[in-house]
C-alpha cells in the first residue's frame, strides 16, 4: 500500500521555500544593521567628519527617503543586484544620521537600548511568524497610525513641543511594535507564494523584506532610544 500524501510534500515544500525566504531577509536585514551601526560608530568617531554631516543632515534625510520609495515602489523594475546595492546605500546614509545619536545620549545606554530593541523585536517577530490569528485586520490602523506620526513629526520640526514629542515616541512604540508582528506575517504569506526558480525576483523581494523589517526596527529603536537612553 503506498502511503505518500501529496498533500503533506506540498506543504512540507511551502514550509521549506518560507524558512528559506525569511532567513534570507532576516539575514540581509542584519548585514544592514550591522552597516548602520558600524557607520555612525565610526562617524561618531570622528569629530570633523561629524560636523559635515550634521551640517549636511537634511540632505541626508532627503537622500534616504529617496532611496525608501524607490526600492520600495519600482521593487519589480530593479534587478536583484541593484535592489542589495541601493538596500546597503540606504543603511550607510542611515548610520550617517544616526551618527548624531552618540552625540546626544552615552553610548552605553545606546548600547543597553539596541538589546531591548532586538529583544522585543525578535518576541513580536516571533508571534506575527507564528500565531494562527490574522493581522491583516491591523494594517489599515497600523498605517493610519504611522501617518499621524509623520505628519506629527513635521509639525513638531516647528512647534518644538516637548509634550507632543512624548505623545509621539510613545504612540511609536505600540505602532511600531504593532507593525513588526504585521510585517512579518504578510512577509511569511509572501514567502509562502513566492518562487525561489527565478534567483533576480526571489533576492528583489528578500531585499524588499529585509527594508521593510529593517525600517520596523530602526523606529522602534530611536523610539525606546527616547525613553530609555541617558543623555550626556
Amino acid at each position: 500500500m503506498n502511503n505518500y500524501s501529496p498533500s503533506g510534500s506540498i506543504i512540507e515544500q511551502t514550509g521549506s521555500r518560507t524558512q528559506t525566504y525569511m532567513s534570507h531577509v532576516y539575514g540581509w536585514m542584519t548585514v544592514g544593521l550591522l552597516l548602520t551601526a558600524l557607520v555612525a560608530w565610526f562617524a561618531s568617531n570622528n569629530l570633523e567628519l561629524l560636523n559635515i554631516l550634521y551640517k549636511g543632515m537634511w540632505v541626508l534625510l532627503i537622500a534616504e527617503l529617496g532611496l525608501v520609495f524607490v526600492i520600495s515602489g519600482l521593487i519589480n523594475r530593479l534587478s536583484g543586484s541593484v535592489a542589495t546595492t541601493l538596500f546597503m546605500l540606504y543603511s550607510v546614509l542611515n548610520g550617517c544620521t544616526f551618527s548624531i545619536y552618540f552625540i546626544v545620549y552615552t553610548s552605553s545606554s545606546i548600547a543597553s537600548v539596541f538589546f531591548i530593541t532586538a529583544g522585543m523585536f525578535a518576541a513580536l517577530a516571533f508571534y506575527g511568524y507564528t500565531t494562527k490569528r490574522d493581522l491583516s485586520g491591523f494594517g489599515r490602523f497600523l498605517f493610519m497610525g504611522l501617518i499621524g506620526i509623520v505628519i506629527a513629526s513635521i509639525v513638531n520640526i516647528f512647534m518644538r513641543s516637548e509634550p507632543l514629542m512624548w505623545a509621539i515616541t510613545y504612540i511609536g512604540v505600540f505602532v511600531f511594535a504593532g507593525l513588526t508582528a504585521y510585517d512579518t506575517q504578510k512577509l511569511k504569506a509572501l514567502g509562502d507564494q513566492l518562487s525561489q526558480d527565478d534567483p533576480n525576483m526571489f533576492r528583489r523581494f528578500v531585499i524588499l523584506g529585509a527594508l521593510t523589517l529593517y525600517l520596523d526596527f530602526i523606529n522602534l529603536f530611536i523610539m525606546l532610544l527616547r525613553i530609555f537612553a541617558d543623555r550626556r
